[in-house]
């Protein structure tokens, strides 16, 4: 058990409530009671919390974990990308595209994760045909059925995200079958098996930061169950290509909305895909991913509120 530290952060930089449930990463929980946000990564349990001009953290460990040397705000200010200054990027997107201006008033803070690239990976071959609610409660089954086994904090258990070998292990797919995986089970597994047969570990993973974002998405698009969007989640995630632009129907109807950016058809060609990244990373770029986020966010919060109200009698 450690004492709580805090980081000096203004939710203009990041905002916890936005940032942890918007369908960039699924295992985030926040706890009710005290308004904590946790989850397992990294050997540990982290707790955070928002405060006024701050984010405190905690770390939680078992006894295995005790003697793992691990520097917990080196590894949230990385995890966050804190040395990046969203309120400058922010105040630049404005200035360049009065949309981004109107659009994201309401929604600061809202920051893109650097995420462990197995973690991301598999998570996002769940998110095919898919709901955050329901992406997440995969991979929690995922990570309690082949994950380490941490601690039970507060009655919930935590576990670490699986390795890649468990995930290759041959019976891994009829398994995740029976837990309500369906067509993504064989994927997942396919996957696993095929990094550790054709780059011996999950280093791998890592080594795609150096490559561009075009090399690194190709060498993705190589894994079953990768397709163009997927690519572009992991490679902005996890990969540090600010620049990617996943493009699904939502961000597709966002596209159409704010900027009449549409095809020929209702369906999202190849063409549409290049045409709506291209139009947002000549507006935002160095950094089209994160501002393509808050328009996402933005949106996606909207719908949100919309489901909620009451239906007019």
């Amino acid at each position: 058990m450690t004492t709580w530290k805090s980081i000096r952060c203004s939710p203009a930089q990041l905002r916890l409530d936005v940032t942890l449930c918007c369908g960039q990463a699924f295992r985030w929980r926040r706890d009710e009671p005290s308004g904590e946000w946790r989850t397992a990564m990294k050997g540990v349990v982290w707790r955070l919390k928002q405060e006024e001009n701050d984010i405190r953290y905690r770390i939680e460990m078992g006894k295995d974990q005790a003697k793992k040397p691990l520097n917990a705000e080196s590894f949230l200010r990385d995890y966050f990308q804190l040395d990046v200054d969203l309120v400058s990027l922010y105040e630049n997107w404005s200035s360049r595209d009065d949309t981004f201006k109107r659009v994201s008033s309401n929604y600061s803070g809202v920051r893109i994760l650097r995420q462990d690239p197995v973690e991301n990976l598999f998570s996002f071959i769940c998110s095919s045909n898919n709901n955050i609610k329901r992406i997440g409660s995969m991979i929690e089954k995922m990570s309690q059925t082949y994950g380490e086994f941490l601690m039970e904090l507060d009655g919930y258990k935590y576990h670490d995200f699986p390795l890649v070998s468990k995930l290759a292990d041959e019976r891994v797919e009829s398994q995740l079958r029976e837990m309500g995986f369906g067509y993504r089970a064989k994927y997942i597994n396919q996957s696993a098996k095929k990094i550790l047969d054709e780059h011996e570990t999950a280093d791998w993973l890592f080594s795609l930061r150096k490559l561009s974002h075009e090399e690194a998405r190709r060498e993705l698009l190589q894994l079953p169950g990768i397709g163009p969007k997927v690519a572009d989640c992991i490679c902005l995630m996890s990969l540090d290509k600010t620049e990617s632009i996943p493009v699904d129907t939502h961000v597709q109807q966002i596209a159409e909305k704010l900027y009449g950016l549409k095809g020929k058809g209702k369906s999202l060609t190849g063409k549409l895909y290049q045409d709506i990244g291209g139009h947002f990373r000549r507006l935002f770029s160095p950094y089209a991913g994160w501002a393509s986020s808050v328009l996402f966010v933005s949106d996606l919060r909207q719908l949100q509120i919309q489901r909620k109200r009451p239906r007019e009698q």
